[in-house]
């Protein structure tokens, strides 16, 4: 196993930040790692990386013990934590050049990893003259430089514009192929787009650890709609494949189905049947974001 964590349990003060957490991840493998402001996801990162040590518990990676050998582990992984630390004051190439002389590498993968992360045309420039974006480049060209095979990466795209995201997305899931990347972000759609794997985490317990594909096949499908005048519940209660429903409002209803057929036909022939019109209807297909807030409100 690339990463290896067995009942850790991290406790601040009177506070459990992480309770008995366990999980593996194997060379490969790209893992969305999702939680709620203050739910343990950075205290776990901080533990997988030798910056603080759990209470209890077992962190190895690639089968080495992170709490009896933290440095040979760091030598490893590569890290992007969220507040990306720099020198601002560096050029580019000076800032990646002095990371390679940390981690031994041959200063010829400073230039093979500034054209991978796309700071080419930047490269010359001071640090502190670079955009967010550009910025978060740099700690992601040092996070990779030394190589490591796992890669953990603290809401990477953070300031990131439409374009360079498209190419962060891509170099992530080209770096995923042959490491373990564990990616945390508030932004589900970049999970959706990168990861193959969900963690989602709450006041430091896994609630959901299981593949996007498997989460993504959820026949649920949520329909909001509004009727000219106030419909009996027991009216509504009569359509079929019916999981749950909600009456919003006096004529706004939130009607949730289990079928993989789409179910706005049945309401619209529901509304005819009985005299009724639609005033208006939305759906929406039960998702990752969806299936977030269920879990985490």
């Amino acid at each position: 196993m690339s990463i290896k964590v067995s009942s850790v349990t991290k406790i601040y003060k009177d506070q459990k930040a992480l309770h008995e957490v366990s999980f593996y991840a194997k060379k490969g493998q790209i893992i969305g790692f999702l939680g709620p402001n203050g739910a343990g996801k950075s205290t776990m990162m901080k533990i997988l990386t030798g910056f603080i040590k759990p209470n209890f518990g077992d962190v190895f990676v690639d089968e080495i013990d992170v709490l009896q050998n933290p440095i040979e582990a760091q030598k490893r992984i590569g890290y992007l934590p969220e507040h990306n630390p720099l020198y601002s004051d560096m050029y580019v190439r000076e800032y990646l050049q002095f990371q390679a002389a940390i981690f031994k590498v041959d200063k010829s993968q400073v230039e093979t990893c500034i054209e991978s992360v796309g700071l080419t045309i930047e490269a010359h420039k001071k640090i502190n003259q670079l955009s967010k974006g550009y910025q978060q480049r740099v700690g992601l060209a040092a996070a990779i430089l030394h190589n490591p095979k796992v890669l953990i990466l603290d809401e990477p795209t953070t300031g990131l514009d439409p374009n360079q995201l498209v190419e962060i997305r891509a170099l992530i899931k080209e770096l995923g192929k042959d490491k373990t990347v564990l990616f945390s972000t508030h932004i589900l759609q970049e999970v959706e787009a990168v990861c193959d794997r969900v963690i989602i985490i709450k006041k430091g317990k896994i609630l959901i650890d299981k593949k996007l594909a498997a989460l993504k096949v959820s026949k649920q499908q949520t329909i909001e709609v509004t009727f000219d005048c106030k419909i009996e519940t027991q009216l509504i209660g009569n359509l079929p494949s019916l999981v749950s429903y909600e009456n919003n409002e006096d004529f706004n209803w939130c009607i949730t189905f289990e079928s993989e057929e789409d179910m706005r036909s049945k309401v619209f022939d529901f509304a005819q049947e009985n005299g009724f019109k639609i005033l208006s209807l939305n759906t929406q297909n039960k998702n990752l974001e969806t299936l977030f807030r269920e879990v985490t409100s």
